[in-house]
């Protein structure tokens, strides 16, 4: 495992028999999925960080986008897009599903994750570009908040995480950026969100959360970097 975030110059580390390689970056909530995934599953794998900012050259050859998550399986073939990966995990390693078996069930929780989209995007106006954006951020949580309601469990998935909350949480867990950067006006308020709040609790606590959970204040610090354009990938080793 590389804990460094390998850059321009650096040589491609050779995989390891019989583990997946995951080529991710340790602040991505999108690299973080597949982190989720391959933990809930017990998936053997190794990581290898990547600094997005100065990418080693043969990053390309491993993800035609230049992006993580990547992963790498036997004899060199590669799946990236983090969605894609993530099911592709559900499907090759069946123990341990994370999607409903149900295929209904199955369809309605990836309508959900694809409606979280606008959650994320909005949250990256008001990190980047527009603060006033708050409230359409609310907003849009409202719907996640009465369909959790509706289910009437800890989870979306029922009593322990699944696809679904595992694709959603690495928004959830740099939520309170925001009031960091910002102040308290930006935190979620407890009394129209109670349902989502206990399960972010609930989910702080799940043992496959805690294997990639990073401090509020360490999301905190690399947003800072990022947002000053000089993004710092490894100064919390």
């Amino acid at each position: 495992m590389s804990l460094k975030h390998l850059t321009t110059g650096s040589i491609a580390p050779p995989t390891v028999p019989g583990k997946i390689r995951l080529y991710s970056m340790k602040f991505c909530p999108y690299a973080q999925r597949i982190h989720l995934v391959l933990d809930a599953k017990h998936i053997p794998h190794d990581v290898v960080y990547i600094n997005l900012t100065n990418k080693p050259e043969w990053l390309l050859e491993k993800s035609p986008l230049g992006k993580v998550p990547v992963i790498e399986l036997e004899e060199g073939k590669t799946l990236y897009e983090s969605l894609v990966i993530a099911e592709y995990l559900d499907d090759a390693y069946p123990h341990n599903k994370l999607y409903p078996t149900d295929p209904l069930a199955k369809a309605k929780d990836k309508l959900l994750i694809d409606r979280f989209n606008s959650v994320i995007n909005t949250m990256y106006k008001l990190l980047y570009t527009n603060r006033d954006v708050f409230d359409e951020v609310l907003s849009e949580l409202e719907f996640f908040e009465r369909e959790l309601a509706s289910k009437e469990t800890p989870f979306f998935n029922g009593n322990s995480p699944g696809m679904l909350d595992f694709m959603i949480w690495p928004w959830w867990e740099r939520s309170d950026v925001i009031r960091v950067l910002y102040g308290d006006q930006f935190s979620i308020p407890r009394d129209k969100f109670k349902r989502l709040l206990e399960w972010k609790s609930a989910m702080k606590e799940n043992p496959v959360v805690q294997a990639s959970y990073l401090d509020t204040e360490v999301h905190a610090k690399y947003m800072r970097s990022r947002r000053a354009g000089t993004p710092q990938y490894d100064f919390n080793y």
